[in-house]
């Protein structure tokens, strides 16, 4: 049977930026008492007092993630170098037979010029390039016969480099993204591997998602 607490958890679950400010205790507790009162009523379908949400509140112990554990700590003083790249057009393609053999030649020309920007991703239904806007009428020539779902120019990568541990660290990239969403910068694609972690955004966001991660990792 679901209780106060129960609710609770799962509000606060569905809202990491209010479990944050909880977990530093720079919220009014019977304020959001008051304002949770509807919304777990109606969860429980029976009448909830705020007295009950309040003890539930200050018994809630959010995960170590949130709470500026040491560890974490660490990670984000040992990140690596924030590289910024320009002039970038991101290609949405969708999946077929051809699709690898004109990767392949699009590959080819890549290893003559190797101070290009380049990634490839293939999902389930569609593949995604990006790629210096240098080579755009290549890349347009050597996939004119697949199906595009999206061509978008004028885009900025912000790389950072990641300690070798990162992946073993649970909610390091929550603190790119709040930050990033908390100053209304928009990501246009995410991208990453092991130890190297990529954003891509409009020209127009690139100083402001810069001055985001800096002030991550200072």
């Amino acid at each position: 049977m679901k209780t106060v607490s129960n609710c609770v958890e799962d509000i606060l679950i569905s809202q990491p930026y209010l479990e944050e400010a909880l977990s530093r205790n720079i919220i009014n507790f019977s304020a959001l008492a008051l304002e949770l009162t509807e919304p777990i009523s109606k969860m429980l379908k029976k009448d909830v007092k705020a007295g009950a949400i309040m003890m539930a509140l200050r018994r809630y112990n959010p995960p170590i993630t949130l709470t500026n554990s040491v560890k974490m700590k660490r990670v984000i003083q040992n990140l690596g170098d924030i590289t910024v790249r320009s002039n970038l057009t991101d290609y949405t393609v969708k999946n077929s037979e051809t699709l690898i053999d004109n990767h392949a030649k699009i590959l080819a020309r890549i290893n003559q010029e190797s101070k290009l920007f380049y990634t490839f991703t293939r999902g389930i239904h569609e593949s995604n390039i990006i790629i210096s806007s240098s080579l755009n009428d290549f890349i347009k020539d050597s996939l004119k016969l697949e199906s595009f779902i999206a061509v978008q120019e004028g885009l900025s990568a912000i790389s950072i480099n990641l300690p070798q541990d990162n992946s073993k660290i649970a909610g390091l990239y929550y603190h790119f993204f709040k930050r990033l969403a908390w100053e209304g910068i928009v990501l246009y694609e995410v991208i990453s591997t092991t130890n190297e972690f990529t954003i891509l955004v409009e020209d127009k966001y690139v100083d402001q998602a810069f001055a985001a991660i800096k002030r991550v990792k200072s």
